[in-house]
C-alpha cells in the first residue's frame, strides 16, 4: 500500500492527522482557508458508524487544541454516521457530532453523496440546522436537475452552502449531462447563492466559472467577504494562492486518511471525466 499512496500523495496530504496537521499549516500561512476531510463513505457496519463518529469528535477536539491556528472546519460524509443503516441512527450520531462543534466553535460540512441520498442529506440537514446554524452547512451538486430548487430551500433556510459541480455518474433523468448547462446551472445558481445565501462556497477549479463568479460580484458590488472560493488539496495550487492574493476568501479542502484507496478507486471507477479531471491536474498549476 506504500507504494499507491506515494502516487496519491499529490491529492491526499497523508494516511494520519499527525502528518496532516503540518500541511494544513503551511496552507495557512500562504492566506488560505482549509477543511479537513477524514476520507471514508457508505459504511453499513453500525460499530464501524460509531467508530467514524468517535474519530470525528475526536478530530474537532484536536483541531480546536491545536497550537498551528488552522481552521476548526471538518467536512463529513452522512454514509460515515450510519446514513445507509438507518436515518435516525445517523442523525444521532451527527447531533453527538454537532454538539462538540458548537462547544469548540467549529464548523461541519454535510458532504453530498450520490442522488440516491440527496433528499436523504437534505432532510437530515434541516433537521439539526435549527439547533446549529453556526456550525452546520451543506453541499449541492449543481449537476442534478433539482438543484436550483434546492438552492432556493437553503436560501430560505439562511443555510451555509457550498455549490460544486457533482463527481458522481448519475443519469440523465437526474442530472445534466452536458458540460455547458452543467456550467450555466452553476453560475445561476452561484448567482443566487451569492445575492441571497449566508456565506456560500464556490466549489471549483474550472476558469470559466471563476470568472464568472469574479464579473458577476465586481458587477454587482459585492464584497469578497460575502463568499469563498473552494478547491481541493494539490489541485492548482499556485491558481489557489494567486485567488487569495486578489483578496478573495480561498479555502482547500485537504483529505486524509487510511481509507483514502477506496476514495480514488470509486471516483475513477464512476466517471470517466474523473480520470481526466486527475490527470490533468497532475500537471496544471
Amino acid at each position: 500500500m506504500r507504494l499507491p499512496f506515494f502516487l496519491a500523495k499529490r491529492f491526499v496530504a497523508a494516511e494520519s492527522l499527525g502528518e496532516t496537521l503540518p500541511v494544513a499549516a503551511a496552507l495557512h500561512r500562504k492566506g488560505l482557508r482549509v477543511t479537513l476531510d477524514q476520507l471514508g463513505e457508505y459504511i453499513s457496519d453500525p460499530e464501524l458508524a460509531t467508530s467514524s463518529r468517535d474519530a470525528y469528535i475526536e478530530l474537532i477536539r484536536d483541531l480546536a487544541n491545536s497550537a498551528e491556528g488552522i481552521d476548526c472546519n471538518i467536512s463529513i460524509k452522512m454514509s460515515m454516521l450510519g446514513q445507509k443503516i438507518d436515518e435516525s441512527f445517523c442523525l444521532d450520531n451527527l447531533h453527538q457530532l454537532l454538539c462538540v462543534a458548537k462547544e469548540n466553535d467549529a464548523f461541519v460540512r454535510l458532504d453530498m453523496e450520490g442522488s440516491d441520498v440527496t433528499e436523504s442529506t437534505l432532510s437530515i440537514f434541516e433537521r439539526v440546522h435549527p439547533e446549529y446554524p453556526n456550525n452546520v452547512g451543506i453541499v449541492l451538486q449543481a449537476y442534478l436537475r433539482r438543484t436550483s430548487e434546492d438552492v432556493t430551500r437553503m436560501c430560505e433556510l439562511n443555510a451555509r452552502v457550498r455549490i460544486c459541480k457533482g463527481a458522481y455518474k448519475e443519469p440523465a433523468s437526474v442530472a445534466y449531462q452536458n458540460m455547458n448547462d452543467i456550467r450555466d446551472r452553476f453560475i445561476e445558481q452561484t448567482e443566487t447563492l451569492i445575492s441571497r445565501g449566508r456565506y456560500p462556497g464556490i466549489a471549483t477549479h474550472d476558469d470559466i466559472l471563476i470568472r464568472q463568479t469574479k464579473e458577476f460580484v465586481r458587477a454587482n458590488d459585492i464584497p469578497a467577504e460575502k463568499f469563498e472560493f473552494q478547491m481541493l488539496y494539490g489541485i492548482r495550487p499556485n491558481t489557489q494562492i494567486s485567488i487569495a492574493s486578489e483578496g478573495y476568501n480561498m479555502r482547500v479542502y485537504i483529505p486524509f486518511g487510511p481509507m483514502w484507496l477506496p476514495y480514488f478507486s470509486r471516483r475513477l471507477r464512476e466517471r470517466k471525466e474523473n480520470v481526466f479531471f486527475v490527470l490533468m491536474n497532475m500537471f496544471r498549476r
